[in-house]
């Protein structure tokens, strides 16, 4: 099949030429130690001695945005899935303690439109700055009759490294250690089939006044980026050696997250009173009619990342985490498991509407 049957049946070489050329200048301002971020080739290299790692576990992750990038493609408002894009991969490296060090991302289509790939693709760039994490490659495919006409789907991974001794959680964790959770900027980027549905149901376009913010439109509030963790998260591990585990709550929620990261025969005890939960969630609990288990289990409520302090270094690490932006809050702290439930609950969220 020569070229100009290949492009009659959706597949345009050229433009995929095209991309590579107009993403090169988002990609080489990700560099960093280890990575010039050049693309090209067909594998991206880093050099981890020059990273300055000497005995270093690899750390990987992968996700995608799930059907939040529905609401980006109807929207029209490509700028800022790049960025939930790589937060939902970095931010599960750094519960491992680990730095991540570079990012690949997957954009699959049905027919390419450069210009929305390049702002997708700069989202992506400018949440890796964000995390001093090299975007050094990816794949741009076009499939058509997979997807349709302007649809378009992500994937990504990252992978960092942490020296073998810091790797979190660590086996110290016991009972009396503290609990805090760094607030979430929104729904970030799970739940949105649900979302979706209420939004549905309730008769709301994209472009209507969000309920819950009527300054913006509700397409625009709902699309607000996953916050990333990285720098804060780093900084406290490193400077106050008071971080014994981190959990980001996405798909789960509270209630299958953070029994991740707990050792056997060890639960926590939290104070639902506390969470600062968002406008969002309480039109989402008011207007779904969801139970408030539901919303523990779907979505952040408002904490995107919980961590478990030793209470000798708590308020030095609590101060960190304020220092590098962080809204934090004392939920409670680890109990002795007891039953079937590693997450015991006491107070209520507040889902008043």
């Amino acid at each position: 099949m020569d070229e100009k049957r290949y492009a009659a049946v959706g597949v345009d070489i050229d433009a995929g030429n095209r991309m590579v050329e107009l993403i090169k200048p988002l990609l080489r301002r990700t560099a960093r130690a280890g990575a010039n971020a050049e693309i090209g080739g067909f594998g991206g290299l880093f050099d981890l001695k020059s990273a300055g790692f000497s005995d270093p576990l690899l750390v990987a992750a992968t996700d995608g945005v799930g059907t939040k990038v529905k609401i980006a493609i109807e929207a029209c408002r490509h700028d800022t899935i790049g960025i939930d894009l790589v937060a939902m991969s970095v931010n599960d490296v750094v519960v491992q303690g680990a730095e991540p060090l570079f990012f690949l991302d997957y954009f699959a289509c049905g027919k390419l439109d450069t210009a929305v790939a390049a702002t997708v693709v700069a989202g992506i760039a400018a949440a890796c700055r964000d995390v001093g994490c090299a975007l050094i490659g990816g794949e741009t495919a076009e499939m058509p009759g997979l997807y349709q006409p302007g649809d378009y789907d992500l994937a990504g991974f990252a992978v960092g490294a942490v020296a073998r001794d810091d790797l979190l959680p660590r086996a110290d964790i016991a009972v009396g250690d503290m609990v805090i959770g760094l607030a979430s900027t929104g729904v970030h980027s799970n739940g949105f089939s649900l979302v979706r549905r209420v939004a549905a149901a309730a008769n709301l376009s994209w472009a209507k006044p969000a309920p819950f913010d009527p300054s913006q439109n509700l397409g625009d509030a709902l699309l607000t980026p996953t916050r990333l963790y990285v720098r804060s998260c780093l900084a406290a591990i490193r400077e106050t050696k008071a971080v014994k585990a981190l959990a980001h709550i996405t798909g789960g929620g509270f209630i299958d997250n953070i029994p991740r990261v707990l050792p056997d025969g060890l639960a926590v005890s939290l104070n639902l009173d506390r969470v600062p939960v968002q406008p969002v969630f309480r039109w989402l609990a008011a207007t779904g009619k969801i139970s408030e288990r539901e919303m523990l289990r779907t979505f952040n409520c408002g904490v995107g990342m919980i961590a478990v302090l030793d209470t000798n270094g708590a308020d030095a690490a609590i101060a960190g985490f304020v220092a590098n932006g962080e809204s934090v809050v004392q939920l409670g702290e680890v109990i002795a498991a007891h039953g079937g439930d590693r997450v015991h609950c006491r107070g209520q969220l507040d889902l008043s509407w």
